[in-house]
C-alpha cells in the first residue's frame, strides 16, 4: 500500500515573504497589487484536477483581506491551518506580540470557517531552540500539532538535530524537546517537521519551496521516493501560491540571494507541480495526524 504524505500549501501573497521583511513591512501591504486570491484558485483547481485533498496554512492577513479565500478552499474539503496572523518571525516579535498574534489568526480562520483550526506554522518555519517557548503559546492557544520545525541549518530557521519524522515537543524544565512518545499530553504538541533527505550525515532540504524549483523534478522525485520506500515515512511537501506566478511584481531593493531564492524556476513550478500530484500520494494533515 502507497504511503499517504502530506500536502501543504502556505497561503500568503508574494510581498509578505521573509526575504522581503525590510522592504515590504506590515504597513505597505495594502498599497500592494494583491495576486494571492487568483494563484490560490489555481492550485485549487490543480488540486481538484487531481482529485488531492491538502492542509493550507492560511495567513491571518489573507483571510481577514479576503475571507472569500479561506471559505472556498474549506468549501472544496481542504483542511484550513493557521500561519499566523502577521507574516513575522517568530524571532522578531516578544511573547505577547505573539501570543496577540496566534490567537488572532485562529479566531479569524474559525469564524470564517465554523471549524476548529488545529494545526499552525509559523512564518518561515522560524520556532528554533532559542524561540521554543512558542510552544507553550500554542499550546494554551488550543492547537493540537505544529509543522514549523525544519531540521537543518538555514540563516532564518533551522534546527539540525531535530529529529525528521512526526513525533512530539514535549516540554521538560524550562525548554522543549523532542519525543516519540510523551508521557504527558498536556505538556506536549504534536509535531510534524518539514522533510529532509539524510545522506552522509547530513540533512538536505528536498521537499519544496526554492528547492522544488532549484533542481531537475527527477532529484526531488528520488529523494522523496527514498523516505517513501526506504524509511517507510509520509513527507510533508510544501509550496506557496505565489510559487506559481512567474509574472508577479517584482520586488525592488532586495539582496540578489533573496532574488535567487524566490524568483528561480517559477515558470516551472506548476509542470513539476502536476506531476508530483501523480508520483504520490497525499493528503490532509489533521486525517493522518489525530
Amino acid at each position: 500500500m502507497s504511503i499517504t504524505n502530506y500536502l501543504t500549501i502556505d497561503v500568503e501573497d508574494y510581498f509578505h515573504v521573509s526575504a522581503f521583511e525590510k522592504i515590504s513591512p506590515p504597513a505597505t501591504w495594502a498599497g500592494r497589487e494583491s495576486r494571492v486570491g487568483r494563484n490560490t484558485d489555481r492550485v485549487l483547481a490543480l488540486l481538484d484536477a487531481s482529485s488531492v485533498k491538502a492542509t493550507f496554512f492560511v495567513l491571518g492577513w489573507v483571510a481577514e483581506k479576503f475571507p472569500q479565500i479561506t471559505k472556498k478552499i474549506a468549501a472544496q474539503g481542504h483542511e484550513i491551518a493557521s500561519h499566523g496572523y502577521l507574516h513575522q518571525r517568530v524571532a522578531l516579535q516578544d511573547r505577547q506580540t505573539y501570543r496577540a498574534d496566534i490567537r488572532r489568526s485562529k479566531s479569524l480562520l474559525e469564524d470564517q470557517t465554523g471549524e476548529q483550526v488545529l494545526g499552525y506554522r509559523a512564518p518561515s518555519y522560524s520556532i528554533t531552540r532559542q524561540t521554543d517557548w512558542a510552544f507553550d503559546e500554542l499550546l494554551e492557544a488550543g492547537f493540537q500539532y505544529d509543522s514549523s520545525i525544519f531540521p537543518m541549518q538555514h540563516d532564518f530557521y533551522g534546527i539540525p538535530d531535530w529529529p525528521r519524522f512526526s513525533g512530539y515537543a514535549v516540554k521538560e524544565g524550562n525548554h522543549w524537546i523532542a519525543r516519540e512518545n510523551p508521557t504527558d499530553l498536556n505538556l506536549s504538541i504534536r509535531e510534524v517537521p518539514i522533510t529532509t533527505l539524510r545522506l552522509r550525515g547530513r540533512n538536505f532540504p528536498i521537499a519544496g519551496g526554492g528547492y522544488f524549483r532549484l533542481f531537475p523534478y527527477a532529484v526531488p522525485r528520488w529523494g522523496l521516493q527514498q523516505i517513501n520506500q526506504k524509511e517507510q515515512q509520509p513527507f510533508v511537501f510544501y509550496l506557496h501560491p505565489w510559487e506559481f506566478d512567474p509574472d508577479q511584481p517584482r520586488m525592488i531593493g532586495c539582496s540578489a540571494k533573496s532574488r535567487f531564492r524566490h524568483y528561480l524556476n517559477l515558470g516551472r513550478t506548476e509542470t513539476r507541480f502536476k506531476q508530483l500530484l501523480q508520483d504520490f500520494k497525499f493528503g490532509r494533515m489533521r486525517d493522518s495526524l489525530l
